[in-house]
């Protein structure tokens, strides 16, 4: 895949990825304890989704504006927190008026509006542009460390954070053709360094097998998977299936993901599924 972000901001996989993203940060601020957050492959921070290059796919219309538009009644606690999300970064750094969200928040704002005082944050992006942009959209914050670099070495260098707890977001651009080798050594690694950290794994299912022989390399841990296949993708060849793994979920998540991900499913015109998966081995302890 060639990827660049602006062009996907706010598609249905963002939808996925960030949904799962702020409930995560919600349970995990809960505890009244300093969190760690590791952002490897953070994106530019926000997207205009008026651009010319959101415009050209036409993805984020059958994504968060679709699920902006969907009617309040009945809709799941976790989405409406979502989109409130959604809404206050829109509010903040987009245009008034109009209908639906202008500006999207990548996973580095989202993260940034639900650090409280003492968390730490640091936004990787290797991409020279993306990394230029996002210091610029975190200019003078000194609660974000932006840092241009592979976000796989930075995680290495990282583990275990100080604070004993951390949220580690890996969402690769899967332009490597070995990208789920790289994702299954980087988790591999981050575990044994530290293995009661919450680990949040974007990616696509293009390849039935390849997603399945890297779950299988997780079997030894305690997983949250989770899946949203639109019914039509815009063309034959758009990414039309994503998954979102995650590593020691917290207490409850797996309960939000159950009631929140059929729903926007239904919205979007998809399907989707959460399954959980007990770990078949004895983690391995975290280093002291």
């Amino acid at each position: 895949m060639n990827y660049r972000h602006d062009y996907h901001a706010g598609n249905f996989a963002d939808v996925l990825k960030h949904l799962a993203l702020c409930e995560l940060l919600r349970l995990l601020t809960a505890k009244d304890k300093k969190l760690f957050v590791l952002d490897t492959h953070a994106g530019a921070g926000g997207y205009d989704l008026g651009g010319s290059r959101s415009t050209r796919t036409g993805e984020a219309e059958a994504g968060i504006a679709r699920l902006a538009a969907a009617p309040r009644a009945g809709m799941p606690a976790a989405v409406s927190r979502y989109l409130a999300a959604v809404a206050a970064y829109d509010r903040k750094f987009g245009p008034p008026g109009g209908d639906g969200p202008r500006r999207y928040p990548g996973s580095p704002r989202l993260i940034r509006a639900a650090l409280r005082p003492g968390d730490r944050f640091i936004a990787c992006e290797l991409h020279p542009d993306d990394a230029l942009a996002l210091k610029r959209e975190f200019a003078g914050d000194r609660a974000v460390e932006v840092r241009q670099a592979d976000g796989y070495q930075v995680q290495k260098a990282m583990l275990p954070p100080s604070e004993r707890r951390g949220l580690v977001l890996i969402d690769p651009p899967f332009e490597a053709a070995d990208e789920f080798e790289r994702l299954s050594r980087a988790l591999r690694q981050g575990l044994r360094r530290f293995a009661t950290g919450c680990y949040a794994v974007w990616y696509p299912i293009k390849d039935e097998t390849a997603v399945a022989d890297f779950l299988d390399k997780l079997a030894a841990f305690r997983l949250l998977t989770m899946t949203l296949r639109l019914d039509k993708a815009l063309d034959a060849d758009k990414l039309g299936t994503c998954g979102l793994v995650v590593i020691n979920p917290p207490w409850r998540f797996e309960e939000a993901m159950a009631e929140a991900l059929p729903w926007v499913a239904a919205v979007l015109g998809g399907k989707s599924s959460v399954a959980a998966t007990p770990a078949s081995a004895p983690a391995p302890v975290s280093p002291p």
